[in-house]
């Protein structure tokens, strides 16, 4: 009898443990709604859990526990850290329902209405669409994605606490797929959640994907920020009892938080800026948030802290920031100004008020249209971005990666504010050009455009535009867009336009081009066939049919009596190349071809799942990617490409970033183990004081370092500054560490980095 009994004890005790975790799970989701100022709406959610819980019973997620627990958590992100009400929280418990069960859309919305099910099928469209398993993005589910977004931005913020619950479990999952999801998170939904406002969650999603995408270089800043914190700590406490003082005696009601940048943040400074960690000196910055004696008034009291300040500290002169008159895009409002300190460091200092900075952190899409409309937020800033995304798909686009990339122009820009010659005010993201300007304005304006008048003053399409700047665009029928207007336009819209504008050219071309070939091929003799086609392609080295086509339609190549020994296989050699025989070039092809073949091979065979070692073996059939020049040491990934080439990009590379988000599935984990056997060329930036010797200095260490093969160096002198480069050939990134460390010993050496 104990035979029989003994083995389901441990089954009946996990079920027992799981049950109470999934209840205390959803006991805290309630416990959240109910302490929020949303109505007490408890027993629609309830509904939903018990619905989704039987839903998804006995499906576990791949970290072993139940697979309830994540709707549950999605739920508790959108409630408690959104701060969204009931019908969010009933799609978020529901959101995976209808992908992974057999219920259908139909069967929730007569369950639990047409709002609730709305959401939770746009969820659906948006995970099975573009971040789901399909090997790349699809343009009209990223389409229907905006556009849902757009009609109930509720969708958007159940997708963005899903995400954010995903990155928090991402230990569980295979490290190619960290990098995916990764990539993913750091490309599209960080940007989304910094415009909605959600600035707490932007942050997480940046932080956790560079925990997976650099874990060495993120465990560093951490003990870093550790290290410093009593030198931070001391700082704030000389730098605040006279700011406190100040206010008591104004009679403010406020707080002082301290504010640390974040670990992703740090790093981003410190790889643009080619600095340690010792050189961010904005690490810290200091916020006032106070509680205004008079809603109606708040601006007022925040200039009044803001003046009173200044007579303790003196201001940076640059540096001050109003988003008070002009908010961002994404609802912040704040002053921002750097004070210099006692101890002579710059401080920020950040004064908003408690409004300002719920909204700050949490974001006001959460009210957006369905929430108390006497809220007192501006709306109109949320609604002119979502319009300005439903204009960039106002035209087909055949390329998905081209819609993300316009789509992230929107994003990540900040605005100016520019006058048009009647005085309307217009916002354009920072660095818009005239061009941007007209197609704001109106597309034929933009498509017609051949420069402007801004402030009364002639100036070319690409000038950029600056705040205050009153603009008058000029026009022509003549006029008419250039490839070369890709150079000129940075915000999305315009980017698009042109884009299509130049498909449609392009299209008219090659049809032209084509038909011309059809008519030279058969007056010729020859058939309108693949073969001849392919032939004539390799002749004027075009990589595929399309080009070759919009480069006779456009006068490029010419089609006359020369071709015919070229599509009978009897190309004319000029010059010495007459005399080499035909079958020479032949077999060089026929080896390249093996080569590529076996190649090809290797990549196809390569176990996904696994983490590829990157050794003297797989080197050989592996390429370095040119535009990040990977060596050992670095954190890197493998991208498989269309023509089954397994290129190695350095993690943060944007290239690979794009990779990550277009063919997620192509990623391949990698780690190196070379053991010092092969060279690689690095760039290394030199900087510092033309003083005597220094050259001498330079050459003598590089010769001390006998290891490493100097390649290449320029100096340039400028105003008593020499700048370089040096090309040198390393073993791994611990080689470039030395190097630079011994370059940056001599004494008028003030920066030596990598490139």
């Amino acid at each position: 009898m104990s035979d029989t009994t003994s083995p389901a004890a441990p089954l009946v005790s996990r079920e027992q443990q799981d049950e109470e975790m999934i209840q205390a799970a959803f006991q805290r989701l309630l416990d959240t709604y109910l302490a929020s100022n949303h109505r007490r709406k408890t027993d629609i959610i309830t509904k939903a859990f018990n619905f989704a819980k039987q839903a998804h019973k006995g499906v576990r997620r791949r970290s072993g526990e139940p697979y309830i627990l994540h709707p549950i958590a999605v739920a508790q992100i959108a409630c408690g850290e959104i701060g969204l009400g009931s019908t969010t929280i009933c799609a978020a418990l529901l959101h995976d329902v209808e992908e992974d069960t057999d219920y259908t859309n139909e069967d929730l919305c007569n369950l639990f209405g047409k709002k609730v099910a709305n959401i939770v099928e746009g969820v659906t469209k948006i995970s099975g669409g573009i971040f789901g398993e399909r090997a790349s993005l699809q343009a009209e589910t990223f389409k229907k994605l905006l556009l849902t977004m757009s009609d109930d931005i509720r969708v958007i913020l159940v997708k963005i606490s899903d995400r954010l619950h995903n990155m928090r479990t991402l230990s569980s999952m295979l490290p190619s797929k960290q990098y995916k999801i990764a990539g993913e998170t750091l490309y599209i939904f960080a940007p989304i959640a910094d415009r909605l406002g959600l600035n707490k969650i932007k942050t997480e999603l940046e932080d956790l994907s560079f925990r997976y995408e650099h874990p060495e270089a993120y465990a560093d800043i951490l003990q870093k920020l550790k290290d410093s914190k009593d030198m931070r700590d001391k700082t704030i406490e000389g730098f605040t009892p006279a700011i406190r003082e100040r206010l008591d005696a104004m009679g403010v009601n406020y707080t002082i938080k301290a504010r640390i940048k974040s670990p992703y943040s740090i790093w981003m400074k410190m790889q643009n800026k080619h600095i340690p960690f010792e050189e961010v000196f904005d690490i810290l910055a200091i916020r006032i948030i106070y509680v205004p004696a008079d809603r109606n008034k708040e601006k007022d009291e925040c200039f009044r802290i803001y003046s009173a300040l200044t007579e303790i500290y003196k201001p940076h002169p640059t540096r001050f920031r109003d988003w008070l008159s002009n908010p961002k895009t994404n609802g912040y409002q704040a002053l921002h100004n750097t004070f210099m300190s006692k101890q002579g460091k710059w401080i920020e200092v950040q004064i908003r008020s408690d409004r300002m900075d719920d909204i700050a952190e949490v974001g006001f899409a959460a009210h957006w249209k369905y929430k108390d409309q006497n809220a007192a937020y501006d709306e109109n800033e949320l609604d002119r971005w979502l319009n300005s995304i439903k204009e960039i798909l106002d035209d087909p686009q055949p390329d998905t990666l081209d819609l993300l990339d316009n789509i992230k122009l929107n994003l990540y820009s900040s605005e100016i504010m520019v006058f048009t010659p009647k005085g309307e005010l217009k916002t354009m993201p920072r660095g818009a050009t005239v061009l941007d300007f007209a197609f704001n304005i109106h597309s034929v304006l933009g498509a017609h455009c051949f420069g402007a008048k801004v402030n009364h003053r002639l100036v070319p399409l690409s000038y950029e535009l600056k705040s205050g700047d009153q603009v008058e665009i000029l026009t022509s029928q003549t006029r008419h867009a250039t490839p070369e207007w890709l150079n000129y336009v940075t915000t999305a819209k315009a980017r698009n336009k042109v884009q299509a504008i130049l498909r449609r050219e392009k299209r008219a071309q090659q049809k032209e081009g084509e038909d011309k070939l059809r008519q030279f091929l058969v007056q010729a003799g020859y058939d309108f066939t693949e073969q001849h086609i392919a032939t004539l392609r390799l002749h004027f080295g075009q990589p595929d049919n399309e080009s070759l086509f919009v480069g006779i339609g456009d006068g490029r190549f010419t089609l006359d009596e020369s071709l015919n020994d070229v599509l009978k296989g009897r190309e004319h050699k000029k010059g010495w190349r007459r005399f080499l025989p035909f079958k020479t070039k032949t077999a060089a092809a026929t080896q390249t071809a093996e080569e590529t073949i076996s190649t090809a091979d290797f990549v196809k065979n390569i176990n996904r799942k696994q983490t590829l070692i990157l050794d003297e073996a797989t080197l050989e059939k592996c390429v370095m990617a040119d535009c990040c020049h990977p060596i050992p040491g670095d954190d890197v990934v493998g991208c498989i490409t269309a023509d089954d080439t397994l290129e190695i990009h350095l993690r943060s590379c944007p290239n690979a970033v794009r990779h990550k988000t277009r063919y997620g599935n192509n990623l391949v984990a990698c780690r190196w183990d070379t053991h010092k056997s092969r060279l690689f060329d690095v760039a290394i930036r030199l900087r510092g004081v033309d003083a005597q010797g220094v050259l001498h200095a330079i050459a003598d260490v590089l010769q001390r370092l006998s290891r490493f093969t100097v390649k290449r160096i320029t100096l340039d002198t400028n105003d008593g500054i020499f700048e370089g480069q040096m090309i040198i050939s390393v073993f791994d990134t611990a080689d470039v560490t030395t190097v630079c460390n011994e370059l940056m010993q001599i004494e008028h050496v003030t920066e030596a980095v990598r490139v």
